[in-house]
């Protein structure tokens, strides 16, 4: 154990990954803390995680000693460098995007920005080494609002080269926001065709930064990887290509998989921010003081009993970025003259959030809104120019039903698509991008089942 003095230069501190001991000045007095050496949250801090789950940062010239008490477990950093984690565990690649999960706050600012590294992010949590055996690649550090369909194609391809590099499974590190939307595409790309991954892929992210006392970054990687080491084989009907693992509520402890095609984030700063949609989870995760420990629910058991045994996936089936999709909401605001003008921008497909059970405003009862016989004109021009009009439910739960009320059929009988849809509007999307990239059949593949999408029984 060496005790350094008055410590004023990276070089004098112990390495991410050590346990310390500190002496430090404040304005009360001398105060001691003891922790786990974290990445600096500032330029000239050390920043310590606590034994009480809680970061300490603390300025170069505030220190008046520092005890180095050696390494935790092993350092991951140089785990993920050198390839000297541990050989006998299951391997795991985690791809790094960025988002709040890999984030740090900037003190200057105030600000949480995208900054982190993938071997920050690893070294920060020395308990994943007890899991997999860790490598690690960088595909961005981007916030999920900024990601497009070639960034989906790029985390495809990373996945795909990590299954062919021996990988058990693969943890994708990513912004929340859009989370979703890319697990959805991962699920579509390796699945859409009647595939399965030959292990899991796991999406993973967190509401609060990793530098933050009550973040819960931790958690959620220490599922997300435990899933990707020692979970199920994805069947890939079940929409479990892809899952999403996150907190099943606000307390710690118990962990969510959710399959990729069957969730969104329905909060914007909660824990549980994600809840499955006409579904229920595939499994909880409870970490225990032994490690973490899984559970299938009893739907997902079921549906892998009942599946047929689908072939590993040899081809990444992704994803043309030059196509384009209009989104409209159904409402009081939703005129023809809007729709033509997206249409000239040159789209190909058009997805609208339909009220209720799926309707639009089309019809003049009243003889004073002339607007709704103009959209219904809009509508007839898009079916004659064959250009894909999918109706998905704006009230997120339930499905697109056009048969109970005649409007519905009236849009049924002019070849409006989404009846019978249950997935959630974000999956439905991103599948009409993944039906026109591969150039198939639209109204076919729409009202297909390709990769558990849509479910039987929907959630009550």
């Amino acid at each position: 154990m060496e005790c350094v003095p008055h410590p004023h230069s990276m070089e004098d501190l112990p390495q991410i990954g050590h346990r310390a001991t500190v002496l430090v000045k404040t304005h009360q007095g001398e105060t001691q803390h003891e922790g786990r050496v974290l990445p600096p949250a500032a330029p000239r801090h050390l920043t310590l995680k606590l034994d009480n789950g809680y970061n300490v940062s603390v300025r170069h010239e505030d220190l008046l000693s520092v005890e180095d008490h050696g390494k935790v477990a092993i350092n991951l950093a140089n785990a993920v460098e050198t390839g000297t984690a541990n050989s006998a565990l299951p391997r795991v690649r985690i791809v790094h995007t960025g988002g709040t999960i890999a984030s740090k706050v900037d003190y200057a600012s105030g600000a949480v920005v995208a900054r982190s590294e993938p071997e920050e992010l690893i070294a920060s949590i020395p308990e994943l080494a007890q899991l997999a055996a860790l490598d690690a690649v960088k595909v961005g550090n981007m916030f999920s609002d900024d990601i497009r369909p070639q960034h989906w194609n790029l985390m495809a391809e990373a996945v795909a080269t990590a299954f062919e590099d021996g990988c058990r499974g693969v943890v994708i590190a990513h912004g929340t926001d859009t989370l979703h939307y890319t697990s959805a595409a991962l699920n579509f790309a390796f699945g859409g065709r009647g595939d399965r991954l030959p292990g899991p892929v796991v999406l993973v992210g967190s509401q609060r930064s990793s530098d933050r006392g009550s973040t819960d970054a931790t958690e959620n990687l220490l599922g997300a990887v435990h899933w990707a080491a020692s979970g199920p084989l994805p069947t890939g009907h079940a929409g479990d290509n892809a899952v999403v693992v996150m907190h099943e509520g606000q307390s710690d402890g118990i962990l969510s998989v959710h399959s990729g095609l069957g969730v969104r984030k329905l909060h914007s700063s909660r824990r549980d921010a994600f809840q499955a949609v006409n579904a229920e989870p595939l499994a909880t995760i409870e970490l225990m003081p032994s490690g973490p420990e899984h559970r299938l629910e009893a739907g997902y058991e079921a549906a892998r009993t009942a599946s047929d045994a689908r072939p590993i996936a040899t081809t990444v089936h992704g994803f043309e970025p030059g196509q384009r999709i209009g989104h409209f909401v159904a409402g009081p605001w939703l005129h023809g003259e809007h729709v033509e003008a997206v249409i000239a921008s040159g789209v190909q497909g058009l997805v609208i959030h339909g009220t209720g059970l799926g309707h639009l405003p089309i019809e003049d009862a009243m003889g004073d809104a002339p607007e709704n016989t103009v959209l219904w004109r809009t509508l007839m021009r898009c079916m004659n120019r064959q250009l894909p009009v999918v109706v998905v439910n704006q009230c997120i739960h339930g499905p697109v039903d056009m048969n109970v009320y005649a409007k519905g059929r009236q849009q049924l009988e002019l070849g409006v698509l989404g009846h019978g849809m249950n997935a959630t509007p974000e999956a439905i999307s991103v599948k009409l991008h993944w039906v026109l990239s591969q150039a198939l059949d639209v109204a076919e593949a729409m009202g297909s089942n390709l990769c558990g999408e849509h479910r039987e029984n929907l959630r009550r």
